[in-house]
């Protein structure tokens, strides 16, 4: 998660001012006792009321609790805010773990289908064969590697069709 927490930070502090500003708007938005920190409670009746109840896993609020004192702060609240709006929302599909580290996707899902979901699944789940759900020609690489290889696929690909996933991938972000 520590990875994760190092990306919101530079992420936020590269944020045009009115963005800045809008993750302020979200973490008074939930602080709904105006005490500068946001408890279990608060986060998950947030995140409830604006359909992201995807988030709502105690686990979750945990994993963003960096210093374990049972409470958000901001800059804990940045990384959320971080995962959210980059897309970095991702679960095991398995065991529903976040998947803050190194996971496996599915190579043909991750290249050939066109719908935006993916069969992730975490080290252990991965390891430990736990997923039955998936078509048995799969091949799974960690997503380090996915992203080796999706690069090497996009150097090969006409230009145009680079910018077009560069734009659709944009658009995913943003």
């Amino acid at each position: 998660m520590e990875g994760i927490r190092r990306a919101a930070v530079t992420y936020y502090e590269n944020l045009p001012e009115e963005k800045k500003r809008y993750a302020r708007f979200i973490f008074d938005e939930m602080d709904e006792n105006r005490d500068g920190q946001i408890d279990l409670d608060e986060y998950v009746e947030y995140l409830k009321k604006d359909n992201n109840t995807v988030f709502t896993d105690p686990s979750m609020f945990r994993a963003l609790d960096k210093d374990g004192d049972g409470s958000l702060d901001f800059e804990e609240t940045i990384t959320l805010y971080y995962i959210m709006e980059s897309g970095r929302a991702l679960f095991c599909k398995t065991c529903n773990t976040f998947l803050a580290e190194v996971y496996f996707s599915c190579f043909q899902c991750f290249c050939l289908d066109e719908s935006a979901s993916t069969y992730d699944l975490c080290c252990d789940c991965y390891g430990g064969k736990k997923f039955t759900d998936h078509h048995d020609d799969a091949i799974f690489c960690d997503n380090y590697t996915l992203l080796g290889k999706s690069r090497s696929l996009a150097l090969e690909a006409p230009v145009q069709v680079i910018l077009y996933f560069f734009y659709k991938l944009c658009m995913k972000c943003f």
